[in-house]
């Protein structure tokens, strides 16, 4: 997901993003939700948020990471 996007959503959810990478906010938007803020921290690709709206982006990410 894109920037612009993600900021969209993020003021949707009243989540400031000022100088605040992609995966902050996005944790930010998590905890909103009430949810757990675990965007980026997937080990091994593994999930069990299947209805997390962040889920196949977050584990691409989890991926580049290891």
């Amino acid at each position: 997901m894109k920037m612009p996007e993600v900021r969209r959503i993020a003021k949707e959810w009243g989540v400031k993003t000022a100088r605040i990478n992609k995966g902050e906010i996005i944790r930010q938007i998590q905890r909103a939700e009430g949810n757990f803020p675990c965007f980026g921290t997937a080990i091994a690709g593994i999930c069990d948020q299947q209805k997390c709206l962040w889920r196949k982006e977050c584990l691409t990410t989890s991926v580049k990471k290891a």
